[in-house]
């Protein structure tokens, strides 16, 4: 049985080097997956604030749904920096909840 390629999903995770909210968007990504079939991640490093600017990565790290971020706010510029998600119960963490 082969999967029906609407349903799959694809997710970019854009982080810089050494990024510690990156391994905690990967773990939560996994709880994801592990409900939800048809995800497919992809990890790209980003090394420069132009590739920053190329990839859209508002911050490390970046999580892409297709090619859209969906945490992104409006005029914030691509960059390097540390970037932090608002999560459910109103407190800030280096990654998007899993919800």
């Amino acid at each position: 049985m082969t999967s029906d390629p609407k349903s799959r999903m694809d997710v970019t995770v854009l982080s810089i080097a050494g990024c510690p909210g990156a391994a905690l968007l990967e773990e939560r990504l996994a709880a994801v997956a592990a409900v939800l079939s048809g995800i497919r991640v992809s990890r790209r490093v980003i090394a420069s604030e132009v590739e920053a600017a190329v990839a859209g990565m508002c911050g490390s790290p970046t999580l892409l749904i297709g090619s859209v971020d969906p945490f992104a706010v409006p005029g914030e510029q691509p960059g390097m920096a540390c970037r932090l998600y608002r999560q459910d119960d109103g407190s800030l963490a280096p990654a998007p909840s899993a919800a």
